[in-house]
């Protein structure tokens, strides 16, 4: 049950590291040698997110428009391409860690709390965060939800770690609501969870794909489904795990059949291995990509629109990288760490989001 990321928090949290779209169509072409040539080494600019509390996640929208969301109830939101940011509490949500946030646009957006029973919480804002409507609060003690995706304004499917044998995964079609599906999802092996990280652990594509990283049990799986939620299958991943804190961290695919996962251990301090996958079938067979260079686990990656989307950006509390290839080289991005999370609308509308409210612009 892999509850947080950060000392401090529940459960396993003493043995963790302190710290629309394609449509289902056939898959793109290769990228031509002169989107190849494009490829540039990535400009990186500091920016000020108005909050010291830590950033977990980061959603945008556009170029001008994109959210991020962290500790103490904290979200921040943009409306000019981060030239400035607005920070502000959720009322009644001061100690709870948003870990996820999910930007429709300058006026609304969705976020997600993880933690135990009810500290697991979703809200809405239709205002621009001026006031937030609390849609969905679980009552489970047992029961701990990670991450959340939405294929449109309306529609998202939100992951919880596993009680009693069963993913108590909750599904919206209205924007409103959230009904339980977790009947729908393979059985959860013992110990098998989701990382409470940057909010990635689930990935939309189109209007019905999802994937879901998992860790923390014998094995560490993706689990897909291409109907909205309706049926979903598991499928084995070769990357680090057997632990309670290693596997599957943060997925994310470029169309219906290219995807990548990206996760490792969280116990280790050194430079990985095993801990990049790709996938060119859906998410139903993975095979191991070169690990990224800094130290320790991967918490974040996102894909970069453009250059035949073969562009990649992980990150993690240790270091961040980039690779033009699907992970099968990486670079390094120098003097960069403490991000948690990545997120790009287009080429030269990337952010970074970490600790102390670091956020930094990343444009390619």
């Amino acid at each position: 049950m892999i509850r947080s990321l950060t000392a401090g928090s529940s459960i396993l949290a003493s043995i963790v590291l302190t710290a629309l779209a394609c449509s289902d169509a056939a898959a793109p072409a290769s990228p031509s040698v002169a989107d190849l040539k494009q490829v540039s080494v990535p400009t990186l600019t500091p920016q000020q997110s108005g909050t010291t509390n830590r950033l977990q996640a980061i959603s945008p929208v556009n170029a001008r428009v994109a959210w991020a969301s962290g500790t103490g109830g904290t979200f921040v939101v943009t409306t000019n391409g981060g030239a400035t940011w607005r920070a502000g509490v959720v009322p009644g949500a001061q100690d709870l860690e948003f870990r996820d946030v999910e930007g429709i646009s300058d006026r609304v957006a969705y976020l997600m709390a993880a933690g135990p029973g009810e500290a697991s919480r979703i809200y809405k804002t239709e205002d621009g965060g001026a006031t937030w409507t609390l849609q969905f609060q679980n009552h489970d003690p047992a029961a701990f939800y990670d991450c959340f995706a939405f294929w449109d304004q309306k529609s998202g499917v939100t992951f919880s770690d596993a009680v009693n044998g069963v993913f108590p995964a909750i599904r919206t079609t209205n924007g409103t609501t959230w009904q339980n599906i977790g009947a729908r999802l393979p059985a959860a092996q013992d110990g098998e969870a989701a990382f409470a990280a940057s909010g990635t652990c689930v990935a939309v594509q189109g209007g019905k794909r999802a994937w879901i990283a998992t860790g923390g049990a014998a094995k560490a799986r993706v689990l897909a489904t291409t109907d909205g939620g309706n049926s979903w299958q598991a499928h084995d991943t070769p990357i680090t795990q057997g632990t309670p804190i290693s596997g599957g961290i943060s997925i994310a695919f470029r169309d219906p059949h290219h995807g990548i996962l990206a996760g490792g251990d969280l116990g280790s301090a050194s430079v990985p291995t095993d801990n990049v996958a790709v996938s060119d079938d859906g998410g139903v067979t993975w095979t191991l990509a070169s690990p990224t260079p800094f130290a320790s686990a991967v918490y974040g990656l996102a894909y970069v629109p453009g250059f035949g989307q073969r562009t990649v950006v992980a990150t993690g509390p240790a270091g961040a990288a980039w690779s033009s290839d699907d992970g099968a080289s990486w670079d390094g991005l120098p003097g960069v760490s403490g991000f948690w999370a990545v997120g790009f609308a287009g080429r030269s509308a990337g952010w970074l989001v970490g600790v102390g409210g670091t956020i930094t612009k990343i444009s390619f």
